[in-house]
């Protein structure tokens, strides 16, 4: 497998399972369906996370056919532009997501009407639009007899031009972020910080699971996950914007995809937590109860994980260039 068969096998979740989401979404209001709704925001919060390694693939895959004959190197920074776009919507969906399920966890009432309800809708709408026109332009590429008629890496409709006005150039993207030495390191500052709080916040409560610090009850330690949240959300934000100003370093290190295994495999964790019955089997635990054995395998899963994602991401210069294919 190279980055055009991960690229491919990547880029038709985010677009769909968003689909998915929203049309789960809208019965979830229509029919005052709670369970659905947060059926619906989980699925959102899966499709954004999902949508980071296959924004990150895009760079090899371009590597991989951007010498082939008849691809254009305008329509795939048309691809590209609308990528970035979509996932800043796509992020903030997710984003808002989290926060509507962590809302709906603190109240044992069927959530009503509210400004985040509100955003969620709205900010779905437009990244399904966004979402269908990345799927569009990428199947420009290898297939630019769709567009014939039309200008080289512009869309026919109005609504596409519109849109097409407000999605980064690539390249000058890319440069803005390299632009200052003092820019880099305020980014990487705060991806640390993000990280702290990541970790300080999910380790607490992992090792109070796992039986240590036994005097705290769970239930106020669980209060510090919405920091979790910051911390990730802050992680991501730097991440992208580290990827997005030197994507040929990134693209080619096996200790990035690694790391980015494990971050994803750390979402499958926190699922597996909130779906499985092991959180409400711990919630109420006071001082000096012990977790039931589940708890306890998906706490010391969860600190491995956030452990290798400390480690990978400390070696991603030691292994850059490690990659070759299509490099």
């Amino acid at each position: 497998m190279n980055f055009v068969h991960l690229h491919l096998l990547l880029n038709h979740f985010p677009i769909i399972g968003t689909i998915i989401a929203l049309g789960l979404f809208f019965i979830s209001l229509l029919e005052k369906n709670e369970d659905l709704r947060r059926a619906s925001l989980i699925t959102f919060a899966a499709m954004a996370l999902l949508a980071i390694p296959t924004f990150f693939s895009g760079t090899g895959a371009q590597g991989a056919i951007k010498k082939l004959p008849g691809v254009s190197e305008t329509l795939i920074e048309t691809h590209q532009g609308a990528a970035m776009l979509a996932l800043l919507f796509m992020e903030i969906t997710g984003g808002l997501s989290l926060v509507g399920l962590w809302k709906s966890h603190r109240s044992s009432r069927p959530a009503r009407w509210n400004w985040s309800l509100s955003a969620i809708l709205v900010f779905s709408i437009v990244t399904v639009g966004l979402m269908a026109r990345v799927g569009n332009t990428g199947g420009d590429i290898r297939h630019p007899e769709i567009a014939t008629g039309q200008e080289e890496g512009t869309e026919g409709s109005v609504i596409s031009r519109m849109v097409h006005k407000f999605e980064p150039s690539p390249a000058k993207f890319a440069e803005l972020m390299t632009a200052s030495k003092w820019w880099w390191a305020f980014m990487m500052d705060l991806h640390f910080v993000g990280l702290v709080l990541l970790i300080g916040a999910v380790g607490i409560l992992d090792l109070r699971i796992l039986g240590f610090a036994k005097q705290f009850p769970i239930g106020p330690l669980h209060r510090f996950v919405p920091w979790a949240m910051a911390g990730f959300g802050i992680n991501l934000v730097t991440g992208v914007l580290a990827f997005t100003g030197m994507d040929q370093y990134y693209t080619y290190d096996w200790a990035f995809w690694f790391k980015m295994l494990a971050i994803m495999l750390l979402g499958l964790n926190v699922a597996a937590f909130y779906l499985t019955g092991a959180f409400e089997s711990v919630q109420d635990l006071g001082a000096g109860e012990n977790a039931p054995p589940l708890a306890k395998f998906i706490a010391a899963s969860s600190l491995f994980l956030c452990f290798a994602v400390i480690t990978l991401g400390r070696y991603i210069q030691s292994y850059s260039d490690t990659i070759t294919v299509h490099k």
